[in-house]
């Protein structure tokens, strides 16, 4: 197999050429011609005879907390998302390679982070302000692509516990689910954070397919700082750390005389890292006890177990590939070790209800995350060890409605509403002296634009 250093530069080189070429040529030369509509088209349609596409990908978004929460307040939040896809096999002759890279231009404040004070971020699109490099990986398709292997930094969320018909949803919970980005070191392999890993994506039948992949354990250095400071470029490139393995097999099937499509699947994940003990000392005292030593129990490998239903519920007459579709997830985690144990989410999507729109899209959707019994534990010990009647934690739950409408073929605009219930699974309030209240639940609206290049 060729090396992979050489024919990422080559394609990088004959790219910049071909840019350069395409760009001066429009530059100069008798007819001075500007760069239109038309020579753009003329470019990318030069570019994909390579086997070269570029994708640039705009999210815009103005969500604002009206009541309830840490406090009251909005915020702007933009991620530019610029990638590009390259056909090996036509670009250097490497048969059924795939190389694929894109970046993260991520600007503005998180509505979680400084107004919610929620565990399921309000946007999958919140984060640090920072450009960072996401994904760089390599894919080699084997057997009549019945096998593809993918090597390099990667994130894990659009394959493992993952629903075509959660993709309209803005909340972050209802992409990567809420107990595997809250329990996970530096959240898992997901935005926008991605780990060095191999994936593999077996297809042992027409209706059934496999995936195992095994990740390094932690996208960000070891520490006590936010994962996405310790790693702000993308480029920390770890593989030293103990490793994190997911894999999962999904069926697929169709139901009643409609021949309505779904899918079911089912997997685990088994994390080699050391965790901390949620409520025990390692002096065998309660962590909330102010004379014990305040260092946890240290307790080897974590592990998860998921499944996935989504099933076609209507054809539309319109499309018959479009209609009302559901998804349903649940996972379950050790209680003493995670701050999460037990999740689940649901929601309906339906498209092609309009022939004048029909693109548009409506989504309805609810998550519920239970705050483990080794976390509520200790809340109860340090009501006993302070006299104070703090909340004991108990569950996160959010509920969102989003519209997304269509405009242009490019452009969408995608109005959305969550209400969020105890965030932070019922934490103390801040802003009360007391100690005793818990975060108020919070109501989210919202307006986000997506627009492609």
């Amino acid at each position: 197999m060729p090396k992979v250093l050489p024919i990422a530069l080559r394609a990088a080189v004959l790219l910049a050429a071909m840019l350069l070429s395409a760009i001066s040529g429009a530059a100069r030369g008798d007819e001075r011609r500007p760069v239109t509509e038309s020579s753009a088209n003329e470019l990318r349609q030069r570019l994909a005879d390579w086997g070269v596409q570029f994708n640039i990908t705009y999210i815009g978004e103005v969500l604002g907390n009206i009541s309830g929460g840490v406090r009251t307040g909005a915020v702007y939040t933009g991620r530019a998302d610029i990638g590009t896809t390259i056909d090996l096999e036509r670009l250097v002759g490497w048969t059924g390679a795939t190389f694929h890279a894109n970046m993260y231009q991520i600007h503005g404040d998180g509505l979680s982070r400084s107004y919610v004070g929620n565990l399921m971020l309000v946007s999958g699109v919140e984060a640090l302000s920072a450009t960072r490099l996401y994904e760089m990986w390599i894919e080699q398709a084997l057997f009549g692509r019945r096998l593809l292997i993918r090597v390099g930094q990667q994130p894990s969320d659009a394959e493992f516990i993952d629903s075509k018909y959660d993709d309209i949803f803005v909340n972050s919970a209802l992409g990567w689910p809420g107990i595997t980005g809250i329990i996970l070191p530096s959240g898992g392999p997901s935005p926008p954070l991605a780990a060095p890993g191999i994936r593999l994506k077996a297809q042992l039948s027409d209706s059934l397919t496999a995936y195992l992949a095994v990740f390094d354990g932690d996208a960000a250095p070891p520490g006590p700082d936010d994962p996405q400071i310790k790693n702000a470029n993308g480029l920390a490139f770890r593989i030293n750390d103990p490793p994190w393995m997911i894999g999962q097999i999904r069926y697929g099937f169709e139901l009643g005389n409609a021949a309505l499509p779904g899918t079911i699947a089912a997997g685990a994940w088994y994390h080699f890292g050391k965790f901390d003990h949620f409520h025990l000392g390692a002096d065998g005292r309660s962590l909330a006890d102010p004379s014990g030593t305040g260092e946890p129990i240290s307790l080897r490998r974590n592990q998860g177990i998921f499944g996935v239903l989504e099933q076609k519920l209507w054809h539309s007459p319109i499309d018959p590939a479009k209609g009302l579709g559901m998804f349903v997830r649940t996972s379950v985690s050790p209680g003493d070790r995670n701050l999460i144990s037990f999740y689940i989410d649901g929601g309906l999507q339906l498209t092609g209800f309009s022939a004048s729109r029909p693109d548009d899209k409506i989504g309805l959707a609810a998550t519920f995350a239970r705050i483990s019994e080794g976390a509520r534990q200790f809340d109860r010990d340090r009501q006993i060890f302070t006299s104070v009647a703090t909340p004991i934690r108990d569950f996160e739950a959010v509920i969102e409605a989003t519209y997304w409408a269509q405009l242009t073929p490019n452009f969408a605009v995608q109005p959305v509403f969550e209400y969020v219930m105890h965030p932070g699974g019922g934490l103390v309030d801040p802003r009360d002296p007391s100690g005793t209240r818990r975060i108020r639940d919070a109501i989210v609206f919202g307006i986000r634009t997506t627009t492609t290049f």
